[in-house]
């Protein structure tokens, strides 16, 4: 099965030919340029509040961690009530969104921060206009049901399968970090999460490491879950940790955003309704969700409470996500070369004109 949520590699591969093939040039890193800043939705409103287009194609990915906004707002009329007419689009595979933001053919998407630090990084105009949800509990590793942890030291020695590139390294990393595990006495193997599951049950490794949905068919093909980006079960840590912060966002180009800030701002107010009933209503938006999404209830239950839906964009969106260490780590492995500063992708002016409350934080 493909990669749906990560913005490993595979992206950054199929960005280095797609900006080849298309010649695109522009500022790899640091502050924007003068016209980039003047890419604001606040700057080209100019007062009103006419839509400048109803009809929207919304690209986003056939996950629970990514579009379960994009569907309840679609199913249950949201869109239409603020007088859109959204074709929404789900796609298997979530790194080929970066193609197609770059490329022209999705000039609003919903994906991850990660990918956008990575398309700005290699000059494409975008701007995150809000966060969706924290999906760092999604990813996660797990433990064969045979595997005996005394510590998080005993992992050292131990072979992994994780696919390469894979944004759940962070979690790892940092999980070392903090417990005095030596990472590179790990050994990683790559495999990808549906061929992880069964090299899991098979014995062949002693823990995987990816993301959701193969978490769950991992637990409940007998695996243990040891830890994700925020919860931890290892023997001396358990309960809530901050291993690792990643967030669905929502983005669109700097071009679209200049011509349809209203538009912008009528899709985000649909996308807090589906955000404020998935919190109050999870059960009903289960029931709405699973059969999109191609899961089990019971499934889509485990996955769903291992995410936080919240458009905030606070302290832990601010400075988690879009931090040093989240570029760093991007650039470790190759999929940038410079980092570029989180004000130079962000747009949250619209966020904030929907609900003032929910942009907690801003960028320096």
């Amino acid at each position: 099965m493909k990669r749906k949520n990560g913005t490993g590699s595979i992206l950054a591969a199929a960005l280095v030919l797609l900006l080849s093939a298309c010649g695109t040039g522009g500022p790899s890193g640091g502050s924007p340029a003068a016209s980039e800043k003047a890419v604001t939705a606040t700057g080209t409103a100019e007062g009103s509040g006419a839509l400048e287009t109803k009809d929207i194609t919304l690209i986003g990915v056939r996950d629970a961690q990514i579009s379960s906004q994009q569907i309840i707002a679609d199913k249950l009329g949201y869109f239409k009530e603020a007088g859109l007419n959204v074709t929404s689009k789900l796609i298997e595979s979530g790194p080929d969104i970066g193609p197609m933001v770059s490329g022209g053919s999705a000039p609003v998407s919903i994906q991850t921060n990660f990918m956008d630090i990575i398309l700005k990084s290699n000059g494409i105009g975008v701007k995150i206009v809000a966060p969706l949800a924290q999906i760092a509990g999604t990813q996660a590793v797990v433990g064969a049901k045979d595997l005996d942890l005394k510590s998080a030291k005993d992992l050292e020695g131990k072979t992994i399968g994780i696919p390469n590139g894979a944004d759940v390294k962070i979690a790892i990393d940092n999980m070392g970090k903090e417990l005095g595990v030596d990472v590179s006495k790990i050994k990683f193997v790559n495999l990808a999460p549906s061929d992880a599951v069964v090299a899991l049950q098979n014995g062949d490794i002693d823990a995987m490491a990816c993301w959701e949905p193969f978490i769950t068919k991992a637990t409940q093909a007998g695996g243990k879950f040891l830890f994700s980006g925020t919860k931890s079960e290892l023997p001396e840590k358990k309960g809530d940790v901050n291993w690792m912060s990643v967030h669905t966002t929502m983005q669109v180009t700097d071009a679209y955003l200049q011509k349809n800030p209203n538009t912008v701002k009528a899709v985000l107010g649909a996308l807090k309704k589906a955000t404020d009933y998935i919190n109050t209503n999870r059960d009903e938006a289960i029931k709405i969700l699973a059969p999109e999404l191609h899961l089990t209830e019971g499934e889509l239950k485990e996955i769903m409470n291992r995410n936080v839906y919240s458009m905030e964009a606070g302290d832990t969106y601010v400075n988690g996500s879009n931090g040093p260490a989240v570029g760093a780590y991007l650039k470790s492995v190759g999929n940038i070369k410079t980092v570029p500063e989180p004000a130079s992708y962000h747009d949250l002016s619209l966020l904030q004109a929907v609900d003032a409350s929910l942009v907690k934080s801003q960028f320096k």
